[in-house]
């Protein structure tokens, strides 16, 4: 079974470094979310060792079977040991970085540069019939503006990836039909968490 994806130390500084925090949340996605389907056939099918031999690779292509359902005491493992702590150390880094991003930034390397542009730019004239280009300025966001910009994309994309994973969920697994969506699901988890 996948091992839950673990809560990287929560600073400003792996925030404000977007791309390790873009990439903590790809991989932490495509270890269990991407891979829904494969994560739940391994709770059917446990692997084997058997030795390889030519007869096992006589045919080409194995028949399909049709989706086999895990029943609910295997899936409910699943659930509340992967799934749910995944979506969870998730959700607290999006909320964490949410918080650094909506705070003051005073450790802002470019916050000098940007006022002192914005100064500038405020006495400037502009005339766009002698320089149809002056009005063009496009003031440069800070790194909190940034950091907040890019934690809302991945928090659509969060909601995104979570509705289609709990679909292949609901589909194949006994016992989660009941729960009316994925968040209805991970607040009851929540809740158990807290007792």
């Amino acid at each position: 079974m996948s091992q839950p994806t673990q809560l990287p130390p929560l600073t400003p500084q792996f925030c404000f470094n977007t791309r390790v925090l873009r990439d903590f949340l790809r991989l932490s996605r495509s270890t269990i979310d991407d891979s829904i389907s494969t994560n739940l056939n391994a709770l059917l099918t446990p692997s084997t060792t058997r030795p390889f031999t030519s007869t096992s690779t006589s045919t080409r292509s194995p028949p399909t079977l049709p989706h086999q359902r895990i029943p609910e005491s295997t899936s409910s493992v699943f659930l509340s040991t992967v799934l749910f702590p995944t979506w969870q150390a998730r959700s607290d880094v999006i909320h964490y970085c949410t918080s650094v991003a909506t705070s003051p930034d005073p450790s802002d390397p470019d916050l000098i540069e940007r006022e002192a542009l914005n100064r500038k730019d405020a006495e400037r004239i502009v005339d766009e019939r002698l320089d149809p280009y002056s009005g063009r300025f496009f003031p440069r966001e800070g790194r909190a503006e940034t950091l907040a910009g890019l934690l809302r994309n991945e928090n659509a994309v969060e909601g995104i990836v979570r509705q289609r994973t709990w679909a292949v969920v609901e589909e194949r697994c006994e016992g989660v039909e009941n729960d009316a969506s994925w968040e209805t699901a991970l607040d009851k988890w929540r809740e158990r968490q807290r007792r």
